[in-house]
């Protein structure tokens, strides 16, 4: 990748698959973009650019690399796939671009410190999988529950199988009136318990019936096509 291309990914700003990073200080909290961008539809993640949009690099590029691959090594599950290009800017400094890919082995999860001291105890890495991270506009969000539960089912698309009843009737016509609707608001429309609320959403997120869409609060669900 050319100087210019660089300059070009710039410009276009921060957004659903692109980030920048003015330098590795904080490894641990860098780590949620990449996770966030193998879980969703990958992206570019740039260091040694300012949210700003300027183009300052990195002095010490190599340094720069050692930190973050061993945090990535450390704190990310499953192992994730990406390319790393080192771009000149002049002789003394350079940017470091991150090319994560889309991954088939979703979710990827951040650990913690307590899960990232015990990886070689698999029983109890599986009981505590850490969390997961998603990528929404410019922003990194932690999976809900339910884009859980569609990353992980969605892995391998299928023809998903389900009874249209009363429920469904009854989310139909809610989503004909309004543009959208949270697991809470469905729950209370439906009078089903949280859980039963949420198997009928992501079910119907699996069937292409709706979509979701991450949000910090409380995620939203639409109709697919509307």
């Amino acid at each position: 990748m050319s100087m210019q291309e660089i300059q070009r990914l710039v410009s276009r700003g921060e957004g659903e698959n692109i980030e920048f990073k003015r330098k590795v200080a904080h490894p641990e909290k860098i780590i949620r973009e990449i996770v966030a961008f193998a879980n969703t539809k990958g992206g570019n993640l740039l260091i040694g650019v300012d949210d700003n949009g300027s183009i300052p690099g990195i002095k010490f590029a190599d340094e720069e690399i050692f930190v973050l691959e061993k945090a990535i090594r450390e704190w990310c599950r499953p192992k994730l796939e990406y390319e790393i290009e080192v771009v000149q800017i002049n002789g003394k400094k350079s940017v470091v671009h991150y090319k994560i890919k889309e991954s088939e082995k979703k979710p990827h999860y951040v650990l913690n410190e307590e899960q990232k001291n015990v990886t070689h105890h698999k029983t109890q890495l599986r009981k505590h999988k850490g969390k997961a991270y998603v990528r929404f506009e410019d922003k990194s969000l932690q999976a809900s529950p339910e884009v859980w539960k569609i990353l992980k089912r969605g892995r391998k698309p299928r023809d998903m199988k389900f009874t249209f009843g009363e429920k469904e009737k009854l989310l139909m016509e809610y989503l004909e009136k309004h543009a959208y609707i949270t697991l809470s608001e469905f729950s209370r429309l439906a009078r089903l318990p949280r859980f039963r609320a949420s198997q009928t959403l992501v079910l119907l997120v699996l069937a292409n019936v709706l979509k979701i869409i991450p949000r910090e609060k409380e995620d939203i669900f639409m109709l697919k096509f509307s």
